[in-house]
């Protein structure tokens, strides 16, 4: 075990392109986890031979192997997997888990860095660095850290959120929130129901901690078009007001792809309106996004976020209730 012991669960799916690069980051880590777990959700390319070529030579690496449902399930699909990976854990035994993506490349002090952070303020529940793609080629290498290249190109995260691809939790922040949901815009509600136990959630766009993505956030394993839309219609589910959908489609639209981007989140928003599509079922947590949302339109975001986790304060409890579903799930 690291004198900071830390659990790494990776759920992935032909991820033969990107593995290595992700897997030689990880074991290059000057604070590597004590204990990876990666889960391989039916993968149909080489992804079982290269997940195996690295367990047989890294002790604190272990598979899990799940059988072939047919085709990628993202959103829902990817925590059902993580899922299966954190039955096998015992989080008892670490201070922190990570939800980590296997298409990553990352800086060689990158969790180090979290857990330094995240020593220093009790109150940070989840936290990441910034992800970035190279614009034209995500294979090209890049050095780290990363700095002013043109080439790269940010997925412009907000700083009230951890980034979903890199999810790194206190493990007592990770159960009281009763772990991720398994649906589309599982990465958003996590982070937001954090701050509703009075966590702080939060991200930072700093050389040493930006990481690249290799396969672009929002690309969908389909196309572009397929996984705005779908982030429009996870918007919709979580509970976000229409106002904040506008907002947030206009600024996608200054994004790659530009236009249609923002575009494909307003369909796909508007699509799961008309169809009276089911919504994430906590009203009282609804009703805490939407306030938080509005605010934010009113006075920017970093001043809305600053003054909701200054209040928050007051409810936090970093030994508080765990739900009985996480509870007995785990």
């Amino acid at each position: 075990m690291t004198p900071r012991p830390y659990c790494v669960i990776t759920p992935c799916r032909d991820e033969a392109r990107f593995a290595r690069r992700t897997l030689d980051s990880v074991i290059a880590q000057t604070e590597p986890p004590a204990l990876w777990v990666i889960v391989d959700d039916g993968s149909k390319d080489e992804t079982p031979a290269i997940l195996a070529e690295y367990a047989a030579r890294v002790p604190w690496i272990r598979v899990l192997r799940r059988a072939d449902r047919g085709d990628r399930k993202v959103g829902g699909g990817v925590i059902e997997a993580f899922d299966a990976g954190l039955e096998t854990v015992d989080l008892d035994a670490f201070d922190y888990v990570c939800k980590l993506d296997l298409d990553l490349d990352l800086p060689p002090g990158y969790f180090a860095a979290l857990m330094d952070r995240m020593e220093a303020q009790p109150r940070l529940g989840t936290c990441s660095g910034k992800a970035y793609y190279v614009r034209g080629d995500a294979g090209t290498p890049m050095p780290f850290p990363l700095g002013a290249d043109p080439r790269l190109v940010s997925e412009r995260i907000g700083d009230d959120v951890s980034v979903g691809a890199s999810k790194f939790y206190r493990v007592s922040c990770f159960r009281q929130i009763g772990g991720f949901v398994r649906a589309v815009m599982w990465d958003g509600i996590d982070t937001h129901r954090c701050r509703q136990r009075g966590w702080i959630a939060t991200s930072w766009d700093e050389p040493e901690l930006r990481f690249l993505h290799l396969r672009p956030m929002g690309t969908s394993h389909k196309s572009w078009w397929t996984g705005r839309a779908r982030h429009g219609s996870g918007q919709y589910f979580m509970g976000t007001s229409p106002l904040w959908l506008l907002a947030s489609a206009a600024f996608r639209m200054t994004r790659p792809p530009l236009v249609v981007g923002g575009v494909a989140i307003l369909y796909g928003y508007l699509r799961s309106l008309l169809a009276g599509a089911p919504r994430y079922g906590d009203a009282a947590f609804r009703s805490f996004l939407r306030r938080y949302q509005l605010q934010c339109l009113l006075k920017g975001k970093r001043r809305a976020t600053a003054e909701l986790d200054a209040r928050q304060a007051s409810v936090w409890n970093p030994r508080g209730e765990v739900p009985d579903s996480f509870r007995a799930a785990s």
